[in-house]
């Protein structure tokens, strides 16, 4: 996969979102400065959410629309919605800050008419939230772009997962990444299921990576060795703004290590070696070997008082030990002599 020239796969550290979300919390300003913010910190991408409540759901007070536990407990949909949703007008001064400040940018449509709204604006790449995963329709017209296109897979079975991908790889899509998701707020770090992430990709053949919504860093962290090549969390300036997503993001100083650690992580991944590595150069010298210990006179019988396996390595290596017991030397050797073979008979 390939976002606005940055390559994303194993070969590469992993590419690492930060998902705006909510988390503007009704000011332009506050969005523009948590771009400055989050590409300083090392952010591949900001990532915005582009729908209106009328786009998303019902003003509607019935019983169906109203949310019972969790963050939003007693809202209704639109009453969550209308707090939380990124006016259509704001995109556009996005959209520019981002590409001056040379961070790529892209968003999460919700439906036909923030694709085209997004179109619009030349985005490099889409993201189809997990609830929307069931959404064909949706996934289909954003295929039909043939950009880049990030699934996550929260609450969706195998099937429902499998439906997406055809539908995406069907209408024109040949760049696509899946992301293995809990959608819960915050997500319990006990759920996570990270395993989970391998299967994505062996049954897709597709990058694989995770949108983490537990609280910290420490799953998206594991994820990189479980083959993670996405990384997307959601960020804020400030928890306590009291955003509708603030309580599970993380702050800017918690990003740029989330950025360190994940890329760290890849680079101690390597390849599958056995064998000294250049880093051990010079601590193969510190090795047991074959030393003489006490001064032995030319003729004498080697034995278990006069030859022990010692540090440093410079002898001859433990695994002979028991077949030189028992020979003769050839030379006289002082205490801490180095055995090797030219020096026995």
């Amino acid at each position: 996969m390939i976002i606005e020239g940055r390559i994303i796969d194993k070969d590469h550290p992993p590419y690492v979102i930060a998902e705006l979300s909510a988390n503007h919390n009704g000011s332009l300003d506050n969005a523009l400065r948590c771009i400055e913010a989050f590409k300083s910190c090392g952010a591949d991408a900001i990532k915005l959410q582009t729908y209106t409540p009328d786009t998303l759901t019902l003003d509607c007070q019935r019983e169906d629309f109203v949310i019972h536990g969790g963050l939003w407990d007693g809202q209704t949909l639109y009453q969550l919605y209308e707090k939380a949703y990124l006016p259509w007008e704001w995109h556009q001064p996005l959209f520019e800050h981002a590409k001056q400040l040379g961070i790529t940018i892209f968003s999460t449509p919700f439906d036909e008419t923030a694709v085209d709204l997004l179109e619009e604006l030349n985005t490099p790449a889409y993201k189809i939230a997990s609830f929307e995963a069931i959404d064909i329709p949706l996934i289909q017209y954003v295929a039909q772009t043939r950009k880049p296109m990030i699934i996550s897979t929260g609450m969706a079975s195998w099937e429902e997962i499998g439906e997406a991908v055809a539908a995406a790889r069907d209408s024109g899509c040949r760049d696509l990444a899946l992301l293995h998701c809990v959608s819960s707020y915050p997500a319990p770090i006990e759920q996570s299921n990270l395993l989970t992430i391998r299967e994505l990709e062996k049954r897709f053949g597709v990058m694989a990576g995770i949108s983490d919504h537990t609280l910290g860093t420490t799953v998206a962290i594991a994820s990189i060795a479980l083959g993670a090549r996405i990384i997307e969390k959601h960020v804020t300036l400030d928890r306590s703004h009291d955003g509708p997503d603030s309580s599970f993001s993380l702050e800017p100083d918690e990003f740029r290590q989330l950025c360190i650690q994940t890329r760290d992580a890849w680079k101690a991944l390597g390849a599958v070696k056995k064998g000294k590595v250049a880093a051990e150069d010079s601590s193969v010298k510190f090795r047991r070997s074959i030393y003489v210990t006490e001064d032995t006179k030319a003729g004498e019988i080697l034995t278990r008082k006069n030859i022990r396996c010692i540090r440093p390595g410079f002898g001859l290596a433990p695994k002979h030990y028991e077949s030189v017991l028992g020979r003769t030397l050839k030379i006289d050797a002082k205490k801490g002599t180095a055995l090797s073979w030219d020096m026995m008979n």
